[in-house]
């Protein structure tokens, strides 16, 4: 089995539920279960943020234009049912299933195509960052994926590779090097230290950093999240251990 994980940054007005979180940075979209068939895809998503939030995300999925990650570029005339199953003041839980027509196309039909049956599909959605965790067989041809899944995006959204490899060498967290990081959220970890973004007062802010790096500041600050995020959960994985050898002598 291989894993396949990728980004896609969209462009300002050419993904509803992108510019809701890119509102509000503070919202995220992560998939729970997200399946396709040849004819259909289906899927159940959790949205936590504030409510005002929660109603843009939500307005977002009812969006004609949405349609469950139809990435046409014209109306595509598909039948998109979803549902709340879920709804507190921080979090939604949405479900949604999606007809598709001959004009639609998605990540996971796309990959459906080139990368065969049986493909596993997580996802999560964080400002105009879209990240796509893919596990397959490794029979298909990745590069013919993105060589079609490049067409279908066209304008609207720049791909980003983070990580290929088989799944027996890489844990959820690890983003492909030997740090844990990929080399984007490594090379954005590293000018930001240069830069004193961590010093107090900082000595740059995440806009002239983005700047430096010739980056969207959506980008960076989503590099630099999944960086923090990373290393957080390596240190108190780190301690714990330190805790039960101790307490084992």
């Amino acid at each position: 089995m291989r894993e396949l994980v990728f980004a896609l940054e969209y462009e300002p007005g050419c993904n509803g539920v992108a510019d809701a979180l890119a509102d509000h940075p503070d919202a995220r979209v992560r998939s729970l279960s997200l399946h396709a068939t040849a004819e259909r895809l289906w899927r159940v998503d959790h949205a936590t943020g504030t409510p005002e939030a929660l109603d843009a995300i939500e307005d977002a999925f009812l969006d004609g234009d949405y349609y469950a990650d139809c990435l046409a570029a014209e109306n595509c005339g598909a039948t998109q049912t979803t549902r709340v199953l879920d709804r507190a003041d921080n979090r939604l839980v949405r479900y949604s299933n999606w007809e598709r027509t001959p004009t639609c196309a998605s990540v996971p039909h796309i990959a459906r195509d080139h990368l065969g049956d049986g493909v596993l599909f997580e996802t999560r959605h964080e400002g105009r960052h879209y990240t796509w965790r893919l596990i397959h067989s490794g029979d298909g041809d990745v590069a013919a994926f993105f060589d079609a899944l490049e067409t279908a995006v066209g304008d609207c959204a720049q791909m980003e590779m983070l990580r290929t490899a088989d799944t027996t060498t890489v844990t959820r967290e690890n983003d492909g090097t030997s740090s844990g990081l990929s080399p984007t959220q490594e090379a954005a970890l590293q000018a930001a230290v240069e830069h004193g973004y961590y010093e107090s007062p900082r000595e740059i802010d995440v806009g002239g950093l983005a700047d430096h790096l010739d980056v969207p500041r959506s980008t960076l600050t989503y590099r630099l999240r999944r960086a923090e995020e990373y290393l957080a959960k390596q240190y108190v994985a780190g301690e714990r251990v330190a805790e039960e050898r101790l307490i084992s002598h």
